[in-house]
């Protein structure tokens, strides 16, 4: 059998283990240490922006604790992104409060300003001001940044930014990241860097990011005894995760590089196909192309693709189900204009990997050729 082409797999600097080591020789085995600090101030300066960063042990945690952050509580509203996947939605139920979900624009398939302003209309009429809105760079693609925080700030509506997927994607030379009144960061397994698992929350604002971490630790009062006024989690990041972080850190401009060039390989293949669409990027958008995606013409051409990479043991994946076609959230109020319904039926990721072979590439080349019928 031939060896798997994974969709995006991680890819490791070689400066990793030098941290890790330090971390071993130092017994900085905890959630807590030097490793922790400097990955964070490598985030920070990376961002700037004057930001102000926790790490945490994933995207999940930090949008979990991003919304309690924002004050939301049993029965609130949360305006969410319907196209994601689905740790941009679970953490508004962890609050018990109500995901309410907006559709895509065709543009960048994030959330639509559109939608979004009648929902925020219609869910002030019914007496539920929202409390937050989620709004998610898709597959490294920034969302309609103007657009999205002029609405939000026209009705004090507090953003929070899920940037799991743009780690180094930038909007009118802006890092994404940065935005949102909070702003969250993933290092999940198939993320443009990884720690393996892991995230960060971001703001501008020190208090936040000290609250955070506060409440990451199990919220443990200063006190020589263990006591607790707030209910805290264990969402801290390691030192020996971070430890991989900061190795990271150091090639993070190249893996963009390098995915960057991956989408140029599809686009110069199939661009002037008229079964298949590329998401290009519009004026002062900036993709990190984590996962280089095309729409298909049907349903039926998006699978028989896939199932042909499939025989040659490559992995592709369709585009996120949206979230309003989720069972668990099937009972969810959602303002439809029937975009990322369409992107899932047609929509594939392709092979992304800022590690990826020349030797694959020529393999994910003759599937397409072959499907193509490419000269």
């Amino acid at each position: 059998m031939k060896s798997k082409i994974w969709l995006s797999s991680p890819h490791m600097s070689g400066n990793e283990q030098k941290f890790i080591n330090e971390a071993f020789d130092t017994n900085w085995i905890a959630p807590l240490g030097p490793n922790v600090t400097g990955f964070e101030n490598d985030i920070q300066s990376y961002l700037n922006e004057d930001t102000h960063v926790a790490a945490l042990s994933s995207g999940t945690a930090a949008i979990h604790l991003g919304l309690i952050l924002l004050g939301t509580s049993k029965d609130d509203v949360v305006l969410c992104q319907s196209k994601t996947f689905s740790a941009s939605a679970n953490p508004i139920v962890y609050q018990g409060a109500t995901p309410v979900f907006i559709d895509s624009e065709k543009d960048t398939w994030n959330m639509c300003p559109i939608q979004l302003e009648i929902a925020i209309k219609d869910q002030i009429a019914k007496g539920k001001r929202p409390k937050a809105i989620i709004a998610v760079h898709l597959y490294g693609m920034p969302y309609k940044v103007d657009e999205i925080h002029t609405i939000a700030k026209a009705y004090d509506i507090p953003v929070l930014e899920d940037s799991a997927e743009a780690f180094g994607s930038t909007y009118k030379g802006k890092k994404c990241g940065t935005f949102g009144d909070i702003s969250i960061l993933s290092f999940n397994g198939n993320k443009i860097i990884t720690t393996s698992g892991g995230g960060a929350l971001v703001s501008k604002i020190k208090e936040i990011k000290d609250q955070a971490i506060f409440l990451s630790t199990q919220a443990r009062d200063k006190s020589v005894a263990y006591l607790h006024s707030h209910i805290g989690y264990n969402y801290r990041m390691s030192n020996i995760v971070a430890g991989i972080g900061r190795g990271q850190m150091t090639v993070l401009d190249k893996h963009v590089e390098l995915r960057r060039k991956n989408y140029e390989f599809y686009s110069n293949l199939l661009s002037n196909q008229d079964a298949v669409e590329l998401l290009n990027e519009p004026k002062d958008f900036h993709s990190n192309r984590w996962l280089s995606c095309i729409l298909l013409d049907s349903y039926k051409t998006k699978e028989l693709l896939r199932l042909e990479f499939e025989k040659e043991n490559i992995e592709t994946r369709p585009l996120w189900k949206p979230m309003h076609q989720q069972p668990i959230f099937s009972d969810c109020k959602t303002y439809l204009n029937g975009v990322s319904d369409d992107l899932f039926e047609r929509g594939l990721c392709l092979p992304s990997g800022s590690n990826l072979l020349d030797e694959e590439l020529n393999r994910i080349y003759k599937v397409l050729k072959v499907f193509f019928d490419l000269n």
